[in-house]
């Protein structure tokens, strides 16, 4: 009989716990979620900025393609690290340690778009075409870079148990 009630006990507790990880997963999905669509609209806000700065420099300064690109590139990097810092990821850690990282990721990124840009603008595309798929590789690539390895939880020992 109390093998009966203790079984029953483990049957119920187990149950228990298979809900709460159903939820926790549900309430995780929800955060990457949000965490998605703020990165979203802060990568629009910076991809404004560059577009902006790209146009003028592209169009008044009469900038070629890359150094026009450079200059806007840069200056939504900055704008799109401080925000999703601050409010997507809500990191608080080493700042400067995380700007290395995202430093480290436009080391790569910047030369190969900078030079798949000036290519394909001097073989005919163009300049605005090539801005904005190259923008959409960029959210896409950084986003992935930012949650996974930028700005990823630590797991504490507490919740490794």
């Amino acid at each position: 009989m109390e093998n009966e009630y203790t079984e029953k006990i483990q049957e119920e507790q187990d149950i228990h716990n298979e809900l709460d990880d159903k939820y926790a997963k549900k309430q995780e999905m929800k955060k990457s979620a949000w965490q998605a669509l703020k990165f979203l609209l802060f990568s629009i806000s910076a991809g404004v900025i560059q577009t902006v700065v790209f146009t003028l420099l592209n169009e008044l300064c009469t900038l070629p393609y890359w150094p026009s690109y450079l200059i806007a590139l840069t200056l939504s990097v900055l704008w799109n690290f401080t925000f999703n810092r601050k409010f997507t990821f809500k990191s608080a850690n080493n700042v400067p340690v995380a700007m290395l990282k995202v430093l480290c990721y436009y080391l790569v990124f910047t030369p190969l778009s900078t030079l798949w840009g000036d290519a394909l603008e001097k073989v005919g595309w163009n300049e605005y075409l090539i801005l904005a798929m190259t923008m959409v590789i960029n959210f896409v690539t950084e986003f992935l870079y930012s949650k996974y390895f930028v700005f990823r939880e630590k797991k504490s020992k507490k919740q490794d148990a």
